[in-house]
């Protein structure tokens, strides 16, 4: 065989090894970034979870705190009319 035809042989094979590896690699990286996005995907679903766990005690202490305010105007008010019936 010819030099020249050895060299391009020797290219081909040592360019198609490297592909090879190339492409394995890619293929790695990529599965690695889907679980990475996997992982997010569930952290922001236990924030969502934790925030409307949250928001609804608020809102629950709220409630409850204009209750106590609505119960506190009530008897402030039953007061004034005693005074003023003696």
């Amino acid at each position: 065989m010819d030099p020249t035809q050895l060299t391009i042989i020797a290219v081909t094979i040592t360019l198609t090894i490297l592909l090879v590896v190339l492409g394995i690699q890619v293929f790695l990286i990529l599965k690695e970034i889907r679980h990475s996005i996997q992982k997010t995907n569930k952290m922001l679903d236990d924030a969502g979870k934790v925030s409307e766990t949250v928001s609804s005690g608020f809102t629950s202490m709220s409630g409850f705190v204009n209750g106590i305010k609505s119960g506190i105007a009530m008897i402030t008010s039953l007061k004034g009319k005693g005074e003023k019936n003696e």
